[in-house]
């Protein structure tokens, strides 16, 4: 099934499914939707249902599913695998049991869809809606590595089933030798599975010039692979690594194309990444990522990335962490503990509550623990090492609800198939034998991978320090986005919406939140609110009040700025 959605369901059939499919349809007149597959599996239809499978989604292409809803006996399943590529949905309405591949499938069937207060504060503290909660009340999602359960006799009590836990290998590689020879072989095994089915034509690869995507695309070309690789470039603003992309291409003497991320374009595709992606992400790469997928549709069908490696091999946020873990176990005394320092990584709203919300809000946020999204990831039973708990984690929650289901939607919405090498389940059960000192070797990160693939790219490539994709969010939201900001944050908006506190983004601004809260930190937060209040009302389609004129951004940015000054 390519690049094709489904929604079905399952029990009593309350209403004429097919006259709200027709709804959903028209946006794809409109150029704007996507093509989707209808299922009905009802009571009596048992028997003319051939084998288990009904229906399923592969992100790139292949012949196993990525997710997938099974009829067994009197049983409905619906399951996901364990990278969490692909995501699946479902609600019970009226004893029967709605599911999709997309969220927005499932605002049909809902008589007034309205936010979910779970899902609305774990993406404030995350920057994605962690599983299996989701954005809209009544409206759930299948966690990476699980299936969900019904029997037709209850559907109202549904089991949940783990079929797969990432975990500690009893035995541990030690040797640096022995891990490069074994390491160089998984990866070129990941790579050939992943091009087995391509004929002649050429595949685009997204390349930014660090290690991973550099790795996958020396891995193509040494299996003979056309590639085409696609780079971003910011122009001016933040740091650019189109030049380390350029060298990688030049190296690998493959074809690279420059897609433009200035602040036009961003602002252009703001809206088109929104209905994309379905769910909200808050992170400022979704929208550059956008522009990489619709430039590569216009020359290949397949594209590649280099997703998952700072999973497997212990990336560079790995390193304050495993601080704070030594630390906080020297001294268990001090008021923060590892959940707590674990929560600040994601650098969003979790720890100012009361400064973001407004008391109603507040009020209702107050007994949710977002450390409860962590506890299963982080269980010392299956990872007892530090290290490889963190993988573990970040497989988890990073990987799986946030980096392949945005890479997969942004792909789809494309026409595109999207394959991540990294995402084999061969090479990710054998990082978990690796040694703490093979992943991280004093202040560098990812060594043995390091190791592995020295021999395939320049060297300043794989020994350059990481610094992560320079996506100039701060620089966007307070140089070029600042009017927008306005209209996209509008105090008068945010005060009718009773979420936010109306000046909210004013203090995110002048720094007032927080002491923490400046430099790159300012954009995250900003975005992180823009994409939301986007998602409110072009996904789930509600309806914004009028506006309010009282806001700084009104103001050009440097009269505005004068005037804080002056009242100082």
């Amino acid at each position: 099934m390519f690049s094709q959605h489904f929604i079905g369901y399952w029990g009593e059939k309350r209403e004429d499914f097919f006259t709200q499919s027709r709804r959903v349809a028209e946006r794809k007149k409109e150029g704007e939707g996507f093509v989707f597959e209808v299922v009905y599996v009802g009571c009596d239809d048992l028997s003319v249902v051939e084998g288990s499978s009904i229906v399923g989604i592969s992100a790139g292409g292949f012949v196993d599913f990525d997710v997938w809803v099974r009829v067994e006996d009197d049983r409905l399943i619906l399951g996901r695998e364990v990278f969490g590529k692909v995501p699946l949905f479902w609600s019970l309405q009226n004893h029967t049991v709605w599911f999709a591949s997309r969220l927005e499938l499932l605002l049909e069937i809902l008589e007034k869809p309205e936010v979910d207060i779970d899902g609305l504060y774990g993406y404030a503290c995350f920057s994605y809606v962690p599983t299996p909660v989701t954005p809209v009340n009544g409206v759930f999602s299948v966690s990476a590595g699980n299936e969900v359960i019904f029997n037709i006799h209850d559907v109202d009590n549904y089991q949940v089933r783990k079929i797969y836990e990432w975990c500690e290998a009893k035995e541990v590689i030690t040797d640096e030798n022995v891990a490069v020879s074994q390491l160089q072989i998984l990866l070129k095994n990941a790579v050939e599975k992943q091009v087995a089915d391509l004929k002649d034509e050429p595949v685009g690869m997204f390349l930014s010039g660090g290690l991973d995507s550099s790795t996958v695309a020396a891995l193509l070309v040494n299996a003979g692979v056309k590639v085409r690789a696609y780079a971003l470039d910011f122009g001016e603003f933040g740091v650019s690594e189109y030049p380390f992309a350029q060298q990688v291409a030049e190296f690998l003497n493959i074809p690279l194309v420059r897609v433009d991320a200035s602040p036009k374009n961003i602002k252009k595709a703001i809206i088109p990444t929104v209905k994309a992606l379905d769910l909200p992400f808050g992170d400022g790469v979704t929208v550059p990522l956008y522009l990489l997928n619709q430039v590569a549709a216009q020359e290949t069908q397949v594209v590649f990335n280099g997703e998952g490696g700072d999973q497997l091999f212990a990336g560079w946020t790995n390193k304050p962490l495993i601080a704070a873990g030594i630390y906080q176990s020297e001294h268990p005394q001090k008021n923060e503990g590892f959940m707590q320092q674990y929560l600040r990584t994601f650098h969003r709203f979790w720890g100012y509550e009361k400064q973001v919300y407004q008391p109603e809000f507040y009020q209702q946020i107050r007994g949710l623990n977002a450390e409860e999204w962590l506890f299963d990831a982080l269980d010392s039973r299956f990872c007892p090492g530090l290290l490889n708990r963190l993988r573990r984690a970040s497989l988890m929650l990073k990987g799986a609800q946030n980096i392949h289901p945005r890479a997969t939607a942004l792909s789809f919405v494309h026409g595109l198939n999207v394959r991540s090498p990294f995402c084999d389940l061969n090479l990710a059960e054998w990082t978990f034998q690796l040694s703490g000192e093979l992943c991280l070797q004093g202040a560098c990160e990812k060594y043995i991978l390091k190791r592995a693939v020295e021999n395939l790219l320049p060297e300043e490539i794989v020994w350059r320090q990481k610094r992560g994709m320079g996506v100039p969010l701060t620089a966007w939201c307070v140089k070029n986005f600042w009017h927008d900001l306005g209209n996209w944050l509008n105090p008068g908006i945010l005060e009718a919406e009773n979420i936010f506190y109306p000046r909210l983004p004013a203090k995110i601004v002048t720094g007032e939140l927080g002491g923490n809260v400046r430099g790159r930190r300012v954009g995250e937060m900003l975005w992180l609110l823009i994409m939301w209040e986007l998602w409110y009302v072009h996904v789930l389609g509600v309806k914004q009040k009028s506006k309010s004129w009282n806001h700084p951004f009104l103001l050009p940015n440097w009269l505005w700025k004068n005037y804080q000054k002056l009242n100082r």
